[in-house]
């Protein structure tokens, strides 16, 4: 066997500040995804856990742990005060969570949002039961604190559907609501201060800036525009014509 991946890395150069990514299918029908890092190549499988492994039969940790919660349940009935995540508990879910933070940072890369979507909230997942069931507020927030960048990466992703099927007002949306979110994220865990320097949040910001600049304009506003113009002019029959087209206008136009 030759353990060698030189050729490969020759092939591939890598490009500092740029993500290059790709994916293909293997030999056996499944697909994966390699990523180029400075010291070589991560590869991950493009479903399931990365890593392809299968811990405790389950198919990732986050679900061995849930299927542990409601063993704990059917034992102690609905209360879950006993059942905790010890600091190893939470760092093997850690370690897992990102594993799934490399792979849907590939996947916006390669454009498959609807991954990125489903990777994201699976990791959201993990965030949300080490907060539910950490021994420690101190073990919580060693995952939390990466909840904003989680939720940057889904709002780009759901952003990114919707403007692809050209729904620029939807995209605004999201982006709107996504930012309540991470506010909402600093409230709750009293960091008001972490959020002024927010890097998700100004990205997220700018990012909204330029979809509303860029965004094209309804038939209802072309003709608001025309009227303005021809007003302008002083061509009061043009004018008067662009008025009418307006009053044809259906409401959601």
């Amino acid at each position: 066997m030759n353990f060698d991946i030189s050729h490969l890395l020759e092939q591939w150069d890598y490009q500092p500040g740029e993500v290059a990514v790709r994916k293909f299918k293997a030999k056996d029908g499944t697909e994966k995804i390699q990523l180029r890092v400075d010291l070589g190549l991560l590869q991950m499988n493009a479903t399931g856990r990365p890593d392809g492994k299968r811990p405790f039969g389950h198919e990732s940790l986050l679900q061995h742990y849930k299927a542990r919660l409601e063993k704990y349940r059917r034992t102690h009935g609905a209360r879950n005060d006993g059942f905790t995540l010890k600091a190893d508990d939470c760092a093997k879910l850690q370690q897992e969570a990102i594993q799934y933070h490399h792979r849907y940072i590939c996947l916006f890369q390669l454009e498959d949002y609807a991954g990125v979507i489903r990777d994201t909230e699976r990791n959201l997942e993990v965030f949300n039961c080490v907060n539910d069931y950490a021994e420690s507020d101190e073990l919580a927030w060693s995952l939390q604190q990466f909840c904003p960048q989680l939720l940057m990466m889904r709002i780009r992703a759901k952003g990114m559907l919707a403007l692809r099927d050209d729904k620029h007002g939807e995209a605004v949306e999201m982006i709107e609501e996504g930012l309540d979110e991470i506010r909402n994220f600093y409230r709750r865990h009293s960091r008001q201060d972490l959020a002024e320097q927010s890097g998700e949040l100004h990205s997220l910001e700018a990012w909204l800036q330029e979809i509303r600049t860029k965004r094209p304009l309804s038939a209802r506003e072309k003709l608001e525009h025309a009227l303005d113009e021809a007003v302008r002019r002083e061509d009061y029959e043009k004018a008067a014509q662009v008025r009418d087209a307006l009053r044809n206008l259906k409401p959601s136009q």
